[in-house]
């Protein structure tokens, strides 16, 4: 259920973290600077703070699946981070299935012509609109 504030999403890696947030209406979401991990404690502050500049009242985290279904390695280690995060900021936490948005983010910038060394973090932050514009839509929906 969507709240007051903005909802900041999340695409967990252990390199990078892929991000975006939505308009204060919660209609459209927009990307943001890749966060490159330099550690949990940092990386939870860093976000803390971005947070707190821009409002936001919710973290949506990708839930990364396999493809049947069953919880994975990888999310067993974003579950705790999630955690952390939130018992450090304050600020809810709520997954979302991210099976396929790394998939389309892929697909959707294939053909861009964007340099190889900047098509990751490009990736992360668009796998991180997708995750975040489904979420928002679904939610507009009910």
């Amino acid at each position: 259920m969507l709240t007051a504030g903005r909802i900041m999403a999340l695409d967990l890696g252990r390199k990078r973290i892929g991000l975006a947030i939505s308009d204060e209406l919660g209609i459209t979401a927009q990307g943001l600077d890749t966060l490159i991990r330099t550690g949990r404690r940092d990386d939870i502050e860093a976000l803390r703070k971005l947070a707190a500049a821009r409002g936001v009242s919710t973290f949506l985290i990708g839930d990364p699946l396999h493809m049947s279904g069953e919880q994975s390695r990888q999310g067993e280690y974003t579950r705790d981070f999630a955690r952390e995060l939130e018992r450090k900021t304050g600020i809810p936490v709520v997954f979302r299935d991210e099976r396929w948005t790394s998939r389309e983010a892929e697909r959707t910038l294939r053909g861009s012509g964007i340099a190889n060394d900047r098509r990751k973090p490009a990736i992360d932050r668009l796998s991180a609109v997708i995750l975040l514009q489904s979420y928002l839509d679904a939610e507009s929906r009910q």
